[in-house]
């Protein structure tokens, strides 16, 4: 039986919760119906190219459909890590053309940043971005952004392309052999990585307010400073 009529029968509760069957989950599957592992390598460099198209579903379902023998296991590895290096080449070679030059012209116009803290984030970069790049991969949100600085700060191509596929490997073998072996019950993964996108999401906005609560805050001193020496001087 193809993937497709498999994810949408009515006996078989296998899209995610509040998918429905001829939605992204129907899209997906029908990909792998028609082009077998490309069409899984093609949804997943999509995933990479627009982050929130889920890999969470993906990788599961090609995983699933591997296990009824609609494509090889190996073939849903090969393909999907395949989608996930081409999509991550795209936005590498984004921020390569982007350049350090243009990064700092648009960072000095955005307000409460400094250009000391780019230098810092690149200094930061220069010594740990194989560990970014390589351990982004397996982070949600993080696993396709993490590829535009690299570009960026032109990191060597063929590091940046072992990194990457190595992380991929990693992230996307867990996830398609968790559908492997869950079967019908792959939707169950969605879930679970779900709560550690959320996770990371909460995570990063709290961090960002953070920073700003203390940049803005530094400015209300600084302003604060300014009047008193301005107030000062026309004082005496």
């Amino acid at each position: 039986m193809p993937i497709t009529a498999l994810v949408s029968h009515p006996s078989l509760p296998l899209s995610p919760a509040g998918e429905p069957a001829d939605g992204f989950a129907g899209w997906a599957a029908g990909l792998v119906d028609t082009m077998g592992g490309p069409g899984a390598g093609l949804a997943i460099a999509l995933e990479n190219l627009f982050p929130p198209l889920p890999s969470e579903v993906i990788l599961p379902l090609t995983g699933f459909a591997a296990g009824q023998g609609v494509i090889g296991l190996a073939s849903a590895l090969f393909w999907t890590t395949l989608g996930s290096v081409a999509g991550a080449m795209a936005l590498y070679w984004i921020g390569a053309l982007f350049g350090q030059r243009r990064m700092h012209a648009l960072w000095a116009r955005l307000p409460l940043v400094k250009v000391s803290d780019l230098e810092r984030t690149e200094r930061w970069f220069a010594r740990h971005g194989t560990k970014a790049v390589f351990l982004g991969r397996m982070v949600p949100i993080f696993r396709s952004l993490v590829s535009v600085p690299a570009g960026v700060e032109r990191m060597p191509t063929h590091v940046f392309l072992a990194l990457t596929t190595l992380g991929s490997l990693v992230w996307n073998g867990v996830l398609v052999l968790a559908g492997y072996w869950l079967g019908e019950r792959w939707d169950l993964v969605e879930g679970y990585v779900g709560v550690l996108s959320k996770a990371v999401l909460v995570l990063v906005l709290v961090a960002l307010a953070a920073f700003l609560a203390v940049r803005l805050k530094g400015r209300g001193r600084t302003a604060g400073h300014s009047r008193g020496r301005a107030q000062h001087r026309r004082s005496s």
